[in-house]
C-alpha cells in the first residue's frame, strides 16, 4: 500500500503561483500513473491534471490548461503540480491520487480510476 502527502499549498494572491508537491511512501510509484483533483468550496470534487507513468502523457482540465503543469520525479517518488495565473475560482483543496494498474495505458481522469489518495493541501486564491 502507498501513503501519499501533499504539501505546497496556502494562501495567494491572484495572479501568483504556487507548487504542489505529493510524496509517496511505502510503495513505489515508478510504473504508476498520477493525478491531481480538487474539491472547491460547495462543489463536487474535479479533475485536475494527471500524468502517465513514463511521465511522457499528460491530460489536463480545460480550466487549468496552460497555467498549470504536472511532473514527477520517480527517483524522489514525488509528482508535482506547478500552479501559475491562479485566480479565486481555482481556491480548493487540491488531492493527489495514484492508479492501482502498473504500466496502465489510461492516464485517468476521472476518480474511480485512482486507488489511493492523500489527505489534501489546501489552497486559497484571494482577489
Amino acid at each position: 500500500q502507498v501513503q501519499l502527502v501533499e504539501s505546497g499549498g496556502g494562501l495567494v494572491q491572484a495572479g501568483g503561483s504556487l507548487r504542489l508537491s505529493c510524496a509517496a511512501s511505502g510503495r513505489t510509484i515508478t510504473g504508476y500513473n498520477m493525478g491531481w483533483f480538487r474539491l472547491p468550496p460547495g462543489k463536487e470534487r474535479e479533475f485536475v491534471a494527471a500524468i502517465s507513468w513514463s511521465g511522457i502523457r499528460t491530460n489536463y482540465a480545460d480550466s487549468v490548461k496552460g497555467r498549470f503543469t504536472i511532473s514527477r520525479d520517480n527517483a524522489k517518488s514525488t509528482v508535482y503540480l506547478q500552479m501559475d495565473g491562479l485566480n479565486p475560482e481555482d481556491t480548493a483543496v487540491y488531492y493527489c491520487a495514484v492508479q492501482g494498474i502498473r504500466n496502465s495505458g489510461r492516464v485517468g481522469t476521472i476518480a474511480a480510476d485512482y486507488a489511493y489518495w492523500g489527505q489534501g493541501t489546501q489552497v486559497t486564491v484571494s482577489s
